[in-house]
């Protein structure tokens, strides 16, 4: 089980990476082109790219964001409960959002072949809009490892 949780566990990091690093690019992008604007110097296709950039830092850090834990929870309900029909609920509820994100993956690659098919791009910079939907495809198919290993964690005790 420890072997399936490290594996997990790096994806989830190298999502988180690629996040990090989409994020500084955003940033870095935002205030050159603010400063550029002073000398009537505007990076072309800024908007497009922040744009791109975004929907890939937000994708690629759900992943990292489940495994730490750091999404909002409210368990008014289920702390009331005993631990063994927390953990069905817990369990109930992780199988649930595990096939969400796989029916949202598949509808990305689909959406993404489509895109690419169609050779759908953007309007400034002509820059392909179908990898962005792959590699949310595939952000979301970290994001269900995560929630798989919470099961593993739940069930091994370890969870909480």
């Amino acid at each position: 089980m420890e072997k399936v949780l490290n594996f997990v566990l790096k994806f989830s990091k190298a999502t988180s990476l690629i996040a990090e690093v989409t994020l500084t690019l955003m940033m870095l992008l935002t205030v050159s082109d603010v400063i550029l604007r002073a000398f009537d110097r505007p990076i072309l296709g800024t908007y497009e790219l922040v744009a791109f950039l975004g929907a890939v830092a937000i994708g690629f850090s759900v992943p990292i964001t489940s495994w730490m834990k750091g999404h909002v929870s409210v368990d008014l309900i289920t702390s009331k409960l005993s631990c063994k029909a927390r953990n069905i609920v817990n369990i109930g509820t992780r199988c649930l959002v595990i096939a969400l994100f796989l029916l949202i993956s598949w509808r990305l690659i689909i959406y993404g072949m489509n895109l690419h098919k169609a050779n759908e791009v953007s309007m400034t910079l002509r820059m392909p809009f179908y990898p962005i939907a792959y590699g949310l495809a595939c952000a979301f198919v970290v994001q269900c490892l995560v929630l798989f290993c919470d099961i593993l964690k739940i069930r091994g005790g370890s969870y909480e």
